[in-house]
């Protein structure tokens, strides 16, 4: 860069990493930019390779920025909450690209000259000066292999550090760059083999070999020399092997006999104000009651005309549903939980359940919250410094209760870290959300789906309460043989109309394809769907997406929706089912191995 300032060379540097973080930031809603996921790293790539002095440092310092500024656009939705939490959690997320930087421009560095003797030795170098022979260039096969090494590294120690954040003190795997390909069925599909996570590793790795190889042909271009370049046939070989897997899996995956499930999901896109929603108890029983009401007298509407419609003879397939389902902390009272078996339950909600039981018989499922409790004579009270729970309450046909806990609480949410000891974080949450922290809520304990009934036959259910169901770990430990479905319930009013409730589902639906499970979610302001094990939300027979939104296409607005889910009677098998983290984490300690290793690091 001779003749350029030494002040543009750097300010260039920053700005490189500036647009790097740009493009990770907009991948997500509501940008949706997904494509750019192949290019956001162009930009800084060259900046790592060709740092000076303090290559580490200044490494961390480039990548630092460049998550810092992707997790300040794609997470701005935090600032309904806290715009502290907002800059804090930026903060620390960008850690983890700053320290894959500070391992690129330090240790995994294709441009820095070697250290290390070079191949030639004495006596070769000798002769060739004695006969006067040019010294040998490294063959355009051995160039390749280095570049499709250091790719490799690249790409590797991406996808480790993207596992890592989703792990490390309870984890926040939120957005990803795999999650990129939610809109794109054909790519995601790969994500049942190392999971989301793994959907990074194409990204990264192509844009690695682009920069290499665009360096050697400009090299080569300024010598009047062009060579092949293997590294990038094997760049695209590998996108079009993702490419053709993906349209496999889109073929084969649904095929099997399943059986049909009715679920009608009921969203009343309650205002709330961080965890105080701003309906009074009434008015919340009620909206469930109304809503469910209408959409169930609807239905029967549809059904009479179809059997109007219908020819002497001719089967009608019903819309009256198996399932009701109510989002996250649904009712206003609570579950009182006496040991395993025995419960009670606030009148109001009680009655609630009866209304709805009027209508038919449904297995009722949704969001409560569950209080350890005790016997006082003939009544239940509630124990004295009760653990309470965030849980999954299914009531069957009968009334019969089978609940789940949750177990990734929500960090500032849910609890707060040591709260008892450093009481002043009680008061920085209650400044920055504006509502009282009322306790700490219980992990639950146990790992087994749920049994329950789904159109006559017995099936599993994988619970999933809030964004647990963007947990891949923790969800996979309930995947059993047999036919399986996942169901989760949310509560994203916390952030308002903000894409907190978009990204979540973006998010979530991966869940189906990693396990090939079909999905069911509901919502108090969306995204209220139903996904099937290749992660569309498509109707089966229809083809007509299965997510509840208003004429405009928003999913913030009060109705109802009316799901149809096949669950595989023998579900498709994947490998992240069978290996789970353990294929990432080889991974990314592979790229950490490869990286360190001296053989062959200069240019």
């Amino acid at each position: 860069m001779s003749g350029i300032p030494q002040s543009a060379v750097v300010a260039s540097r920053w700005l490189a990493a500036l647009a790097s973080g740009a493009m990770m930031g907009i991948l997500f809603p509501p940008f949706d930019l997904g494509g750019w996921v192949w290019v956001c790293l162009l930009p800084v790539f060259p900046v790592l390779w060709t740092v000076t002095g303090r290559r580490g440092l200044k490494g961390f310092g480039f990548g630092w920025l460049a998550g810092f500024v992707a997790s300040l656009i794609s997470l701005q939705w935090i600032t309904e909450v806290s715009s502290l939490g907002w800059l804090a959690l930026s903060a620390y997320l960008a850690c983890f690209p700053g320290a894959w930087a500070l391992f690129l421009a330090r240790r995994a560095n294709p441009w820095v000259k070697s250290t290390i003797p070079p191949s030639e030795s004495n006596i070769e170098r000798k002769l060739r000066e004695k006969t006067g022979a040019a010294r040998r260039e490294r063959s355009h096969w051995k160039e390749s292999a280095r570049s499709l090494r250091f790719a490799f590294v690249a790409a590797a120690c991406w996808c480790g550090l993207e596992w890592l954040r989703g792990w490390l003190f309870t984890g926040f795997g939120w957005n990803t760059l795999g999650v990129a390909f939610h809109e794109t069925p054909v790519m995601a599909q790969s994500a049942d083999l190392l999971g989301i996570v793994g959907l990074s590793f194409l990204p990264v790795f192509l844009q690695a070999v682009l920069v290499q190889t665009g360096r050697r042909l400009w090299q080569e271009a300024r010598a009047g020399r062009l060579k092949p370049h293997v590294d990038f046939g094997v760049a695209a070989l590998l996108i079009a092997l993702a490419f053709c897997y993906g349209i496999w899996r889109l073929q084969t995956v649904p095929k099997g006999d399943s059986i049909r499930l009715k679920v009608l999901m009921v969203q009343l896109n309650i205002p709330q104000d961080a965890t105080m929603r701003l309906w009074t108890p009434e008015q919340i029983h009620f909206g469930y009651e109304e809503e469910t009401s209408k959409a169930l007298a609807e239905i029967a509407e549809q059904d009479a005309k179809r059997f109007e419609a219908a020819e002497e003879g001719e089967m009608v397939q019903l819309g009256t549903p198996d399932w009701i389902m109510w989002p996250e902390s649904a009712l206003y009272g609570r579950i009182l939980r006496i040991g395993d078996e025995d419960w009670a339950m606030w009148g109001q909600n009680l009655e609630t359940l009866a209304r709805i039981r009027e209508e038919g018989e449904f297995t009722i499922a949704m969001g409560l919250n569950e209080i350890e409790g005790e016997r006082f004579g003939e009544d239940f009270i509630e124990k004295e410094d009760a653990r309470i729970w965030n849980s999954l309450a299914i009531f069957d046909e009968d009334s019969e209760l089978e609940t789940y806990r949750k177990h990734h609480l929500v960090i500032f949410g849910e609890y707060i870290p040591l709260v008892d000891a450093l009481p002043f974080l009680r008061a920085i949450y209650e400044q920055q959300s504006g509502a009282s922290y009322g306790g700490a809520f219980s992990k639950g304990e146990s790992f087994d789906p749920l049994q329950v009934d789904a159109a006559g036959e017995e099936v599993g259910l994988i619970p999933s309460v809030c964004f647990e169901d963007t947990v891949p770990r923790l969800m996979r430990r309930f995947v059993r043989g047999g036919p399986q479905w996942i169901v989760n319930v949310t509560n994203d009013g916390w952030f308002r109309e903000s894409p907190a409730a978009a990204q979540h589902f973006a998010n979530a639906r991966f869940r189906a394809i990693e396990l090939r499970r079909p999905m069911v979610r509901c919502a108090n302001n969306g995204v209220t769907a139903a996904v099937n094990p290749v992660g569309s939300t498509a109707h089966p027979e229809s083809g007509e997406p299965q997510e509840l939104r208003d004429e405009t296409g928003s999913h913030f607005t009060r109705g109802w929706l009316l799901a149809q889910v096949d669950i595989p009677k023998q579900p498709a098998l994947s490998l992240y089912v069978l290996i789970g983290d353990l294929g990432i984490i080889v991974l990314g300690l592979a790229g950490i191995v490869l990286g360190l290793w001296k053989k062959g690091t200069g240019p």
